[in-house]
């Protein structure tokens, strides 16, 4: 399973204060994102620097996390330097008692790729590919009651799906050789879950805002999981 990748600090990432709202961060991350978006800005566009922000956004964005996150920040350095020797001798043995054949190891990438990649990017599909049509339809008139009760359980469908690809997911650990399609995976169901967030405010105000950044992250998480299908063909 591929957890969020470290970076020195999320917040030079994010470009804000250690003090910043949840509010800024929002906004500094939705400003990033449009920023180093290719559909939005060829001459800036940056799929690495995408996946940092995200990866930050993802701490920052949440407020245990960010309290988790600032603890560590204040940890002394030789502290972090123990810890760091103790993970790499852990890891170390782990790999000499764990070693594997390279049978096995062709078993374990066709287990995760028929019990974890399959039926992910099966949800994927019917989340984003289907976001097109909700919106014309909804574009008839976004006031009509009928229209947004259906929106809405359509937002609700997308939601259950989101929720048991994530638990498949999270249900194997991702063979080292498949990191990269793992990776996309897992940042294409992070920008899925915000445009949902996104696509829901607007019932509840009528913002088109809304509906315009929640389609960008759909947008995102779209080619996200392309890149996941191409990195295993």
């Amino acid at each position: 399973m591929v957890n969020s990748k470290h970076v020195s600090n999320h917040y030079e990432t994010l470009k804000v204060s250690p003090s910043a709202s949840l509010a800024e961060i929002k906004q500094a991350y939705r400003r990033l994102v449009k920023l180093f978006h290719p559909d939005s800005n060829q001459e800036s566009a940056d799929q690495e620097q995408i996946i940092r922000i995200n990866a930050a956004y993802e701490v920052l964005g949440d407020n245990q996390n960010r309290r988790d996150y600032d603890h560590q920040l204040q940890d002394d350095s030789q502290k972090l330097n123990s810890d760091r020797q103790q993970r790499t001798a852990s890891a170390q043995k782990h790999y000499q008692t764990t070693r594997k054949t390279g049978r096995d190891v062709d078993e374990q990438v066709e287990e995760w790729l028929r019990q974890v990649y399959q039926p992910v990017n099966r949800l994927l599909c019917t989340i984003l590919y289907s976001l097109e049509e909700q919106m014309e339809q909804l574009a008839a008139d976004p006031f009509d009651d009928e229209l947004l009760d259906e929106f809405q359980e359509y937002l609700k469908a997308c939601r259950d799906d989101l929720k048991q690809a994530q638990m498949t997911f999270r249900s194997l650990p991702n063979p080292p050789s498949l990191a990269r399609t793992a990776a996309h995976l897992y940042y294409s169901l992070d920008q899925v879950g915000d445009g949902l967030d996104e696509l829901g405010y607007f019932p509840l105000n009528y913002d088109e805002r809304y509906l315009h950044t929640g389609h960008e992250l759909f947008r995102i998480a779209t080619r996200l999981h392309c890149e996941a299908q191409a990195s295993v063909t």
